[in-house]
């Protein structure tokens, strides 16, 4: 996958991403998504929610940069082409995870198909990375199906230069007819503002609207 590096030195986001890369600055939002139309063509389809959800969360950060930017292995900052989920899956008899990657550059039927195959696969090994080796593209995606939210925050504290966003989703919130998915995004400020939260947050909810073509 091709890495698009950023002159940082005649960037405009210039000054804002030096300042809050020296401070270590991140932050998180919480949002509850209205989904009761997604859920329900998820449903009739027979598909499971949580690949749906994964295949949006995917797109979602593939139509901006800034959900893109990061510094590779070698240390240089720029912003992939597009990048991969890789997604944690529960083991209910030994109650650990793990955190796989699927490709969805094919589509959803034949994502749908290989997180079918990754899941019966690498589900249950005890190990938290069992499918490798892993790209270094990926967005992390998770669910916490047992428990709702108003706010979440996860602190990486070994890789302060992460800039990628991390992106989690707690259980449902059912209100009158409506079903709620609670969504948390968290990003490095030095790539992120609010405004591209709020674009993260409004592009998620108008594909669950509107967008739902791919499942038909």
């Amino acid at each position: 996958m091709k890495f698009n590096k950023i002159d940082i030195n005649n960037w405009e986001r210039k000054e804002i991403f030096n300042h809050f890369l020296n401070q270590q600055t991140s932050f998180s939002i919480t949002r509850n998504i209205d989904i009761t139309e997604l859920y329900k063509i998820t449903k009739d389809k027979g598909y499971k929610f949580y690949p749906v959800f994964i295949f949006l969360i995917t797109h979602v950060a593939n139509s901006n940069k800034h959900f893109r930017m990061n510094f590779n292995s070698a240390g240089e900052f720029g912003y992939w082409d597009k990048v991969v989920p890789m997604y944690t899956i529960f083991d209910k008899t030994s109650e650990l995870f793990s955190a796989i990657y699927t490709n969805t550059d094919e589509g959803f039927k034949k994502f749908y198909e290989n997180y079918i195959s990754d899941t019966e696969k690498y589900n249950g090994t005890g190990k938290l990375f069992p499918k490798t080796p892993i790209p270094e593209n990926v967005v992390n995606i998770s669910m916490i199906p047992w428990t709702s939210f108003t706010g979440f925050n996860l602190n990486v504290n070994n890789s302060p230069n992460y800039c990628l966003p991390i992106i989690t989703a707690g259980r449902f919130i059912n209100k009158t007819s409506n079903i709620y998915l609670p969504l948390s995004l968290q990003v490095h400020h030095s790539v992120c503002d609010g405004y591209h939260a709020a674009l993260f947050m409004d592009r998620f909810q108008t594909l669950v609207e509107n967008k739902l073509e791919f499942l038909i």
